[in-house]
């Protein structure tokens, strides 16, 4: 059988990853969040999210050096123990070092890349500004990972924090070893110097017409869709940032909606673990569009991707391809069962 996503889906389409990105910094909450990682791989039969273990704001100031070496030890740990359960999926577990133009950063990677790289899904580089941050991060993470018995490339995840990362924002999504860009929208508003105000860093409520936040400020909206363009231009995953309402699960699970259907990201970072469900129910497609997509994937496959007529309307591999990727989702997002047509096609 030939693979839906080898048929359909070229260079220019992003890599499948998790929707959802949760990130901890403090160690019990690394733990923790490993732990529900491992929970929910059990109940859906997935990888649901990333868990990004957090040097740069988890470290205490003058303490980097030992916060990076229990990281390491963490992830050492992590990926020796056998989960308790077996799952038919590999754990996604990655890092986030300080920035290039920091004192830690070579530090950081030195560590935790040079003793963990096998077991590093990618490595999130912040306050990146230009393609120059990109290649200083690039050269470093693989001279750390050149002794380690890692296969392939790291791939590298990039924050972009300011009003020049935006201007330079496409030249930093087509740099080849990117995977992913996200907005790091705090610092992006307090790096205007006031001219965007404090309200467009949170969420407002929908029927606040009148209320300006960072789904209406429009400095703040142009960056996320520069973004989020630049971005699938390229083949790359854009991840929305942080909702700090975190204890309002319908204002997360509202952001999320809007980030997904309004502004074209295909993934968003949480920050805490009450967030990831909301998350990953506001990225979800609908149940009839998952069975829709399921009929008319099956019936391709079997034509071999000629055009078909499913319920009096034609299909070819313009639409193969949004249907095929409806199913990517769903199971990213435990949307598709294994009594589903269509699971044949996520059995590793």
């Amino acid at each position: 059988m030939t693979h839906p996503r080898h048929v359909l889906l070229g260079s220019a389409v992003a890599a499948s990853l998790p929707v959802c990105d949760h990130y901890c910094g403090v160690r019990a909450r690394m733990v923790k969040s490993l732990v529900l990682q491992e929970e929910m791989m059990q109940e859906f039969g997935a990888c649901m999210f990333d868990v990004t273990l957090d040097c740069e704001d988890g470290a205490p100031v003058g303490g980097e050096r030992e916060h990076a070496f229990m990281v390491a030890e963490l992830l050492e740990q992590t990926f020796a123990r056998k989960p308790s359960v077996p799952v038919a999926c590999e754990r996604r577990v990655a890092v986030r070092v300080h920035p290039v133009d920091h004192s830690a950063f070579e530090q950081d990677v030195e560590i935790v890349v040079g003793h963990s790289a096998p077991s590093l899904c990618h490595v999130m580089i912040p306050k990146v500004d230009s393609v120059a941050d990109v290649e200083c991060a690039v050269a470093c993470v693989d001279q750390a990972a050149r002794n380690t018995s890692r296969a392939g490339l790291m791939p590298i995840h990039v924050l972009i924090e300011s009003p020049l990362a935006i201007v330079n924002v496409k030249r930093i999504a087509a740099h080849p070893r990117v995977q992913s860009v996200s907005l790091g929208l705090m610092d992006f508003v307090s790096s205007h110097g006031g001219a965007i105000p404090a309200s467009a860093m949170g969420v407002c409520a929908i029927t606040d017409t009148g209320a300006i936040d960072q789904f209406s400020h429009p400095l703040v909206v142009r960056a996320k869709v520069e973004l989020s363009s630049a971005c699938h231009a390229y083949g790359k995953t854009p991840s929305h940032g942080v909702v700090t309402e975190f204890r309002d699960v319908n204002v997360v699970q509202d952001a999320a909606r809007r980030a997904a259907r309004l502004l074209g990201f295909t993934r968003m970072w949480s920050i805490h673990p009450d967030q990831i469900r909301p998350i990953l129910s506001a990225f979800a497609p609908d149940v009839g569009e998952v069975a829709l997509a399921s009929r008319i994937i099956c019936d391709a496959s079997v034509a071999h991707w000629a055009p078909i007529a499913v319920n009096g309307q034609l299909h070819d591999r313009a639409s193969y391809r949004y249907y095929w990727q409806v199913l990517e989702k769903a199971h990213q997002t435990g949307r598709i069962d294994c009594h589903d047509p269509a699971y044949q096609f996520f059995v590793h």
